[in-house]
C-alpha cells in the first residue's frame, strides 16, 4: 500500500454541523475515514453498479471486514442513465430494508454519477436519513456529482426532477480508479471539467487547453492536479450556496440543453457528458448573442476538443425547446439559462428570447 497524507483533502464548509471532506485516498482508507468522521463500527451498504462492482466491491469488502466493519450482501445495479429509475430506488429500499439497516447503517455509494445520485437519493429517505458516503469511481463523479448533495432520480418528462439535497458525511475519491475508466467515460468527464473552468477560473481553463494533450492520455500528475482542483471549484462554490439558491446555479452551464438532449435522444444514446459538451456549445453561442465581446473563438476551440459520438441533427429543436422548460431551474414559468460573461465568469439570466435559443440550437446542431 501506498503511503496516504490525510492532510490531502478538499473542505466544503457548511453550516449546522453538515461540512465534510473530500478526501484524495485510496478504498484502503475508508474504514478509517469512516472512524475518523464518527460512525461507529458496524453494519453498512455498499451500492454499486455492474461495471464497478467486478473491480472493486470485493476488495473494499476486504478492507472493511480487516477493520472490523460487517458490510451487508452487496447491492448491484445496472450500469448507465437508465437506473436512476422509482423502480431502481425502489429495489434498493428492498435490499436495504430485508438486511436489516438501522439508522446508524452508512450507505456507501461504490461508483460514477448515477450510483451516487441513486444511492444517495435512498440514503436521504430511507429511515428519514443514513449517513451516506461516496466512494466516486467515475471522472464526472470526482469532480462533480458527489460533491455538494445532490441526489435524486429522473421522471418521464425530465432528468432529475425527483430527488433532495442531502449531503454525505464525507468523500473518499481513489484518483487510481480513473486509470480503469473506459475512453468514453473519461472523455464524457473531461466536459464537466472544462465546464468548472469556463463558469469559475480562467486561469484553470488555460491551463487545460495548453494541457489537453497530457490530459487525454492520463498523464498521472496532470491529472491529480487537474481533479484537485475541479474539485475545489466545485467546493468552494457549494459552500457559499449549497442550495442553488444564486451562485450554485452557474454550475449548471450547458445543462439546460444537455438535459433536453438527453431526455428527447433517449438516456443512454449520449453520455451526460456528451450532451453537455453539445449543450455548451449552444449555450456558448447565445452568449455571444448577448455579449459580442466575448471572445468566441477561443472558448469554442476548448469545447471542440470534447468528442461526441453523436449528432443532434435528427432531434426535432422544437421538442428540444419544449423540454427545457422543464428544467428545474424554471421559475415563475420564465426558463433561466446559465450563460457566459467571459471566461471563468457566468451568470444566470431568464432574458433570452426563443429565437436565441433557436440560434443555440442551430449552432450545436451544425457543430
Amino acid at each position: 500500500m501506498s503511503c496516504y497524507m490525510a492532510q490531502d483533502a478538499v473542505y466544503i464548509n457548511l453550516n449546522g454541523g453538515r461540512s465534510y471532506a473530500i478526501h484524495f485516498a485510496p478504498f484502503w482508507a475508508v474504514p478509517r475515514l469512516l472512524t475518523a468522521v464518527g460512525l461507529r463500527k458496524g453494519s453498512c451498504l455498499i451500492v454499486t453498479d455492474t461495471n464497478v462492482a467486478g473491480l472493486y466491491l470485493e476488495r473494499l469488502r476486504g478492507y472493511l471486514l480487516k477493520a472490523g466493519w460487517s458490510p451487508l450482501p452487496g447491492l448491484i445495479l445496472p450500469a448507465g442513465e437508465g437506473s436512476k429509475a422509482p423502480e431502481l430506488l425502489q429495489q434498493i429500499y428492498d435490499h436495504a430494508l430485508g438486511a436489516g439497516i438501522d439508522r446508524q447503517t452508512p450507505v456507501l455509494a461504490l461508483g460514477g454519477g448515477v450510483i451516487g445520485d441513486l444511492a444517495g437519493y435512498a440514503a436521504a429517505t430511507l429511515l428519514r436519513g443514513l449517513p451516506l458516503v461516496h466512494l466516486p469511481t467515475s471522472l464526472i463523479a470526482q469532480v462533480d456529482s458527489s460533491i455538494g448533495g445532490k441526489t435524486g432520480i429522473n421522471h418521464s418528462v425530465g432528468k432529475n426532477l425527483i430527488g433532495a439535497f442531502y449531503q454525505p458525511k464525507l468523500v473518499c475519491t481513489d484518483l487510481d480508479a480513473l486509470q480503469s475508466l473506459p475512453e468514453l467515460e473519461w472523455t464524457s468527464g473531461l466536459a464537466e471539467v472544462v465546464k468548472h473552468g469556463l463558469i469559475a477560473d480562467a486561469e484553470f481553463a488555460h491551463k487545460l487547453s495548453t494541457n489537453w494533450d497530457r490530459i487525454l492520455r492520463r498523464d498521472t500528475n496532470t491529472v491529480r492536479h487537474m481533479v484537485r482542483k475541479a474539485a475545489a471549484i466545485k467546493a468552494r462554490i457549494v459552500s457559499e450556496d449549497e442550495r442553488e439558491s444564486s451562485l450554485r446555479a452557474i454550475l449548471n452551464f450547458g445543462h439546460t440543453f444537455g438535459h433536453a438532449i438527453e431526455r428527447i435522444a433517449g438516456y443512454g444514446q449520449f453520455t451526460h457528458g456528451e450532451a453537455v459538451a453539445v449543450g455548451m456549445r449552444a449555450a456558448l453561442k447565445v452568449s455571444v448573442l448577448l455579449n459580442p465581446d466575448l471572445p468566441y473563438t477561443t472558448i469554442d476551440s476548448l469545447l471542440k476538443r470534447l468528442p461526441v459520438r453523436n449528432s443532434i441533427k435528427d432531434l426535432d429543436p422544437t421538442k428540444l425547446t419544449q423540454t427545457m422548460h422543464f428544467d428545474k431551474k424554471v421559475l415563475a414559468g420564465r426558463l433561466r439559462l446559465v450563460l457566459l460573461r467571459g471566461i471563468g465568469s457566468a451568470y444566470v439570466t431568464d432574458k433570452v428570447t426563443e429565437e436565441q435559443i433557436s440560434a443555440g440550437w442551430d449552432c450545436a446542431r451544425n457543430a
